[in-house]
């Protein structure tokens, strides 16, 4: 199932999101993944914000193999949200290219001062 690593690319996430949504109904003793479905959602956002910790601490306390270790970890779980909840990868990603090149800073006046806007810039260049 795995490719050559030079021929590695994010479509991976959507064969692990097909993968994980294939697990809805399966065993629970033969599958981790059926298994946290049927722990419920509440259980798969707490892992995903445990994934989420780990892999902040590993970039700044251990080793860069700890880091895509957990970095993988978290992608997972966070796939397993987005199918537990029924969100397609698709559906994400038509937000991060909307966002794709607005800034992130965009300041607004509401009369109190200024505010910044949730956007994120993911262009990768500031």
């Amino acid at each position: 199932m795995s490719k050559k690593k030079d021929t590695l690319d994010a479509a991976i996430l959507d064969r692990l999101y097909d993968v994980l949504c294939s697990r809805k109904d399966a065993d629970p003793s033969q599958s981790y993944t059926a298994k946290m479905f049927g722990k419920g959602i509440t259980k798969i956002a707490q892992k995903v914000g445990e994934e989420g910790v780990e892999t902040a601490l590993a970039a700044v306390a251990e080793s860069r193999e700890s880091l895509l270790a957990e970095s993988a970890d978290l992608l997972y779980m966070l796939l397993l949200l987005w199918a537990a909840k029924d969100v397609k990868p698709k559906e994400v990603y038509a937000i991060l290219d909307e966002r794709f090149g607005k800034s992130g800073i965009r300041e607004a006046d509401n009369g109190n001062g200024k505010h910044k806007s949730k956007s994120k810039d993911i262009r990768g260049d500031k």
